[in-house]
């Protein structure tokens, strides 16, 4: 969201957006069912590098889909006939994910996992290793935003040994690249870390965030296999789910998204702004806390700008957020995790007041206090 509450789009997708409606020679005829292969390019090349060694070889591709959770259906619906060993789904994040209703829909068993703890404030990545050493050989592990695991290259190292002994399948999720760290590398370097350890794997990449185009719905189902020859047997049977689910995909926000992509100074424009989004999410967080710190709330909030994203925990809990819900109005889930892009000028002294309040009440229970934290 904008200082104005608006939702965010960056200038450089407005300019582009404009231009294409503007275009006389443009073609509304269809496109093929698996997108408009310079899109798909385009898109791949930013989560894994123009140089990729995977992409050179040919061996990774992508279906264009609809909306966040359309390459987790068309995924689901792929390894569903042909992972018959897999019947179960792993799901591991920092929160509870729409993943889950998909896969239940199609006829999996799955079991959920937050790597969030809510008395230590922080994410836990032993929640991750204890996982993959408990769950069956063959199943589908899903990583929901693999930022937030916070593993080191060694960690990853020893969870990919583990993962390959037991044959587990990945299916990662990279909701909006470059809105975490605010560097679109840093943000996918852990995908390319399991490309160039021999996995295969599926990717949910969604890119409606990242842009500003909520309302298009942009992702990609992408696909690492280990040859051209796997690769293309893989296509050729999502193309035929594809078919069933929505034929053929919108073009809108696909066109905008590949003309910046392939304008370098668009695409530097781009990378910029998302750079400007992180840079304000952080002053936010950094007031949120200072404003916290000043009121005398109870316990430490450093958990608040220690996290990544514009997503974040409160770090509140139940009885502390009915609070903010029934006596200010300040509509926060149960598990206190918010988008910090809406605390801006107009509502941060309402809302820091409103939590300090909230944990005065309570006596402060559900945080870390400073002690805890100095053991």
């Amino acid at each position: 969201m904008t200082n104005e509450g608006q939702p965010w789009v960056s200038l450089v997708v407005r300019k582009t957006r404009l231009q294409i409606s503007q275009d006389p020679s443009l073609n509304y005829e269809y496109v093929p069912t698996v997108g408009m292969a310079s899109f798909l390019q385009a898109s791949l090349e930013l989560l894994f590098g123009k140089h990729s060694q995977a992409i050179v070889e040919n061996r990774v591709g992508g279906v264009h889909t609809v909306g966040d959770s359309g390459a987790f259906q068309l995924g689901g619906q792929f390894l569903r006939t042909w992972h018959k060993d897999g019947q179960m789904v792993y799901i591991i994040s920092s929160q509870k994910e729409p993943h889950g209703l998909v896969f239940r829909d199609l006829g999996y068993t799955v079991y959920e996992f937050c790597i969030w703890n809510p008395k230590q404030l922080c994410s836990d990545s032993n929640v991750l290793f204890s996982v993959v050493q408990q769950i069956p050989r063959g199943c589908i592990l899903v990583i929901g935003n693999i930022v937030d695991c916070k593993l080191s290259l060694g960690q990853w190292a020893k969870l990919m040994g583990t993962m390959k002994n037991k044959q587990i399948f990945p299916f990662f999720d990279i909701p909006c690249q470059g809105l975490y760290t605010g560097d679109l590398e840093e943000d996918a370097k852990i995908l390319q870390y399991f490309v160039s350890h021999g996995f295969e794997f599926f990717c949910s990449q969604s890119l409606s965030r990242n842009f500003g185009i909520y309302d298009e719905g942009v992702g990609v189902l992408v696909v690492v296999a280990l040859n051209n020859q796997h690769l293309l047997c893989v296509l050729s049977q999502l193309m035929a789910f594809t078919q069933a689910l929505w034929l053929n995909p919108p073009t809108t926000g696909a066109r905008i998204i590949t003309s910046i992509l392939s304008n370098p100074a668009l695409h530097g424009e781009w990378k910029q702004s998302l750079k400007e989004v992180i840079e304000n999410i952080m002053l936010i967080k950094e007031k949120v806390k200072e404003k916290l710190r000043l009121l005398g709330t109870p316990g430490s909030w450093d958990h608040i700008t220690e996290q990544n994203g514009t997503h974040g925990y409160l770090g509140l809990n139940v009885q502390q957020v009915d609070y903010l819900v029934r006596k200010k109005h300040i509509y926060v889930p149960k598990n206190s995790r918010i988008n910090f892009t809406c605390i801006n000028a107009s509502n941060i002294d309402y809302i820091t007041q409103s939590i300090s309040e909230a944990v005065h009440l309570t006596g402060g229970a559900g945080l870390r206090s400073a002690s805890s934290e100095n053991k």
